[in-house]
């Protein structure tokens, strides 16, 4: 639920401020490495390792941040 008012305030930034759109850049970078954090943990887990921010960044594509960002909107 969190997660819909703060898209919803995120829509209304780009709109009517000059800075919304670095604004929802970031959250759509801040809700991918989330998400793919999350997903290395468990992956990494079931490996019986520890994930690590390297890991995380390095399987991160600017592709798969428009997709992300088409998604949000």
């Amino acid at each position: 639920m969190f997660w819909v008012w703060l898209r919803m305030a995120m829509a209304v930034a780009v709109v009517l401020l000059p800075g919304g759109f670095p604004l929802l850049l970031a959250y759509i970078a801040v809700r991918t490495l989330r998400t793919r954090w999350h997903n290395a943990q468990l992956e990494a887990h079931s490996h019986g390792r520890e994930a690590s921010l390297r890991d995380v960044l390095a399987s991160l594509h600017f592709k798969e941040l428009v997709a992300e960002a088409r998604a949000a909107l």
